[in-house]
């Protein structure tokens, strides 16, 4: 093993015995199987530190050589919302009549999904996740790696950290994305990743009857 003497700091953690384990990563699994996609969200405030919070959580997320290729724009006000629902809205209306596929809106069917997304004004905030294709420093490009992979991990991240304090999300996606980039005034370097309604559920919030796939349908072992 390459011995590290600069730069390198002492990593220290807690570690459990097998047993102690095992109740811990089933209990996170439970958990974790709770979590579910919603559509139906309350207007109930949520404290902005919380979902500060969340993002730092998501921020932990590893990331190509560290350059943590993130920037996460939280939405708050409702003039912008609107015009982020209007916008989502007409590239959905196209989406839902003519780009979409008849096997891809077949498939959409038991979510009862539409070009009306509602919830984009509705829920207090909404994260806007995007990528840093690259960075400028004194204005030489530099790289960034593997933005996608890691974007990605903190986008898992985030949704871990939405569902421990207690409120939902959707992963809403709608594309292309080009307009959020405008909408929020982003720089060129910066790409809409994913568009996430985050609050409450209302009363008597309703989801579809789904099953996820088992764990032999999941996992592969090579002994």
């Amino acid at each position: 093993m390459a011995e590290h003497t600069e730069n390198f700091i002492p990593y220290t953690r807690d570690t459990y015995e097998a047993e102690e384990m095992m109740e811990r990563s089933k209990a996170f699994y439970e958990f974790m199987d709770t979590r579910r996609t919603l559509r139906e969200f309350s207007d109930k405030p949520v404290p902005r530190e919380v979902i500060e919070n969340i993002i730092m959580a998501a921020s932990t997320a590893p990331s190509g050589a560290h350059k943590q290729p993130w920037t996460f724009c939280v939405v708050s006000n409702p003039e912008i919302k609107k015009k982020v629902k209007e916008a989502a809205e007409a590239e959905e209306q196209v989406n839902y009549n003519g780009r979409m596929s008849d096997e891809w809106l077949e498939d959409l069917k038991p979510f009862a999904t539409n070009e009306h997304k509602p919830f984009l004004e509705i829920a207090p905030y909404l994260i806007v996740v995007f990528k840093r294709a690259f960075e400028t420093e004194e204005g030489e490009k530099k790289n960034n790696y593997y933005v996608n992979e890691s974007v990605g991990l903190a986008a898992g991240f985030l949704l871990a950290a939405i569902h421990h304090a207690g409120l939902v999300a959707l992963t809403h996606t709608p594309s292309p994305m080009n307009f959020l980039a405008k909408l929020l005034n982003r720089p060129s370097n910066e790409r809409a990743f994913l568009l996430i309604p985050v609050g409450y559920p209302i009363e008597n919030a309703t989801v579809p009857d789904l099953t996820r796939k088992g764990k032999e349908d999941v996992i592969v072992h090579y002994d």
